[in-house]
């Protein structure tokens, strides 16, 4: 491999990466606001906030602090 298909190599990576983050990131911030995320999957078109639940870390399921 030469140096530059190592480089094109490493730059998908890093798009591939940077896709990931996003999408993770765009699921979080629709679980948080109640916005669909939709996604092409198995054929069809579905929303993934529907199929997960708000992780822990999400400000939609925290409880008040009791005092």
């Amino acid at each position: 491999m030469n140096r530059q298909d190592e480089s094109q190599a490493r730059e998908i990576q890093d798009t591939l990466r940077a896709l990931r983050r996003a999408a993770k990131r765009a699921l979080e911030l629709g679980l948080q606001t109640g916005t669909p995320v939709y996604v092409w999957k198995n054929n069809r078109i579905v929303d993934l906030t529907k199929e997960q639940r708000p992780s822990k870390n999400s400000r939609s399921t925290r409880s008040p602090k009791s005092r």
